[in-house]
């Protein structure tokens, strides 16, 4: 498979040292009030947004998830010896946040992981070059690829993301990812015109009779619409990112997790396949017979 490097340059923005710790981590560890202040001085010293996400409905504990990640050594350990679902398991999140292992990854490293080097590691009078740079050099490969887009590989440093690339021009708020393999990095040919003509013409059935049944969905569909209404309320000014979070996400679903949904789309099935049965029927019986 042929690897595609992008190398994007940095903005030309000056970094900043680290703040020096007003705490040790023995005593923020001990003391959720006094973490939670040390935090907020953090990024006011270096000028970042600080906000309780929410996971679930409810407010995110960091100072849990600080102790938790910490006590397993830090950020990269944690990664490395992927223990996300293991510390996920000591929040209590709804049976229904089917993500929390990727959403306290993404939290931990935007507000707690800086954070995590002056206070656990102690480093200091080091530069921030990673927070001056909004961009980086990163090696990819095309893994496979579908009507809208692609799947890659992304290589940074010692890990390895999975993601999803979608031609901005597709439509995918209900698409079906149906990969195709790819032994080499293809350039994308819109199909918009095929795709359109089949969508209208499916919609326009629809549209001609209200009382056609309407068409199933996936497994990943109501995966799909489920996380989008969630981030749509979290990031309203991210729409286009959406599509590669979610991949990511369901990629990141376990056997048991994705069944779920899958249970979900089956049962959807069920239901279009008897409606249409039932549909067919009444067809029948109002055709005229000469």
């Amino acid at each position: 498979m042929s690897p595609e490097t992008a190398i994007l340059g940095c903005n030309g923005v000056q970094g900043k040292p680290y703040p020096v710790a007003l705490a040790s981590h023995d005593d923020v560890v001990k003391d959720d009030i006094l973490f939670l202040n040390t935090l907020r001085s953090f990024h006011n010293s270096l000028g970042s947004k600080f906000m309780v996400p929410v996971i679930g409905g409810k407010g995110l504990n960091l100072h849990v998830l600080y102790v938790e990640v910490t006590k397993r050594g830090g950020y990269d350990k944690v990664v490395t010896e992927k223990k996300w679902r293991e510390i996920s398991s000591v929040f209590d999140f709804s049976a229904t946040t089917t993500s929390a292992s990727y959403a306290l990854r993404k939290h931990y490293f935007t507000l707690l992981h800086r954070y995590e080097l002056v206070y656990f590691f102690r480093l200091q009078d080091t530069i921030l070059a990673q927070t001056a740079c909004s961009s980086f050099q990163a090696i990819g490969t095309i893994d496979a690829k579908f009507d809208c887009g692609y799947l890659v590989s992304i290589k940074v440093g010692d890990e390895t993301l999975n993601g999803v690339l979608y031609h901005p021009s597709c439509h995918v708020d209900n698409y079906v990812l149906t990969p195709q393999p790819c032994n080499a990095v293809v350039p994308y040919t819109p199909q918009l015109h095929q795709s359109g003509r089949r969508n209208r013409r499916r919609r326009g059935r629809r549209a001609e009779d209200p009382g056609r049944p309407k068409p199933n969905r996936s497994g990943y569909n109501f995966f799909f619409a489920e996380r989008h209404s969630h981030l749509k309320s979290l990031y309203p000014n991210r729409e286009r990112e959406f599509t590669k979070m979610i991949g990511e996400s369901w990629n990141k679903l376990s056997s048991e997790e994705r069944l779920i949904y899958q249970r979900h789309g089956a049962q959807d099935k069920e239901r279009y396949q008897k409606e249409m049965k039932e549909y067919r029927e009444r067809m029948k019986k109002e055709q005229p017979h000469y």
